[in-house]
């Protein structure tokens, strides 16, 4: 993935928030199951630092 690249997508209170990769890499394990609640800052990715 590319810096800047839309990761996800998270529905709070009927709005729908796209998550941006903050760093290029590859992502090595999805922590949260689809459907599954989210706190903030909650880990979502678990991504392997590229270029």
């Amino acid at each position: 993935m590319k810096e800047g690249q839309i990761l996800c997508i998270i529905e709070a209170m009927k709005l729908m928030n796209e998550i941006e990769s903050k760093a290029a890499g590859r992502i090595v394990k999805i922590l949260v199951e689809n459907g599954h609640g989210v706190e903030y800052g909650q880990p979502l990715f678990l991504i392997e630092p590229g270029r």
